[in-house]
């Protein structure tokens, strides 16, 4: 697995939390809503660990609404989930890109898309390509 370092699409500021750690990495911090609730979401930022932690539980199955806790920006994007029609939420790669994940909670669905694909994939590349060799 890979470590991800993501922003927000909108404010561009850093969703990583370095002070708390899921899978010994930093985490991915946001803000979430539901039925009326309100609070703060972690997610794994391995890519492809599904392990998360929030302020307080959430039903399997429930779509959760995605924000910025720095601009309160909502981070739904433009598609839905292939998988169960949730909508999908997306977040950009610090060096480009864009690494999306389902709303409802126990769908894995997630994906990564480059719009400049040989700029942003060298980017990728160049930041993740210890990974890649095994190091």
């Amino acid at each position: 697995m890979i470590q991800v370092n993501v922003k927000c699409p909108h404010c561009e500021q850093s969703l990583m939390d370095e002070d708390h750690k899921i899978d010994d990495h930093a985490s991915i911090r946001v803000i979430i809503e539901f039925e009326g609730r309100k609070g703060w979401l972690r997610l794994s930022s391995l890519y492809g660990s599904y392990n998360t932690e929030s302020e307080f539980a959430i039903p399997d199955g429930k779509i959760v609404r995605f924000f910025c806790p720095k601009c309160n920006a909502n981070l739904e994007g433009t598609r839905k989930c292939e998988k169960c029609n949730a909508p999908m939420i997306a977040v950009d790669f610090v060096n480009g890109g864009v690494v999306q994940i389902c709303s409802r909670k126990g769908c894995k669905k997630h994906l990564i898309e480059f719009e400049d694909l040989e700029r942003e994939i060298g980017a990728f590349y160049d930041t993740y390509s210890t990974f890649f060799k095994g190091d």
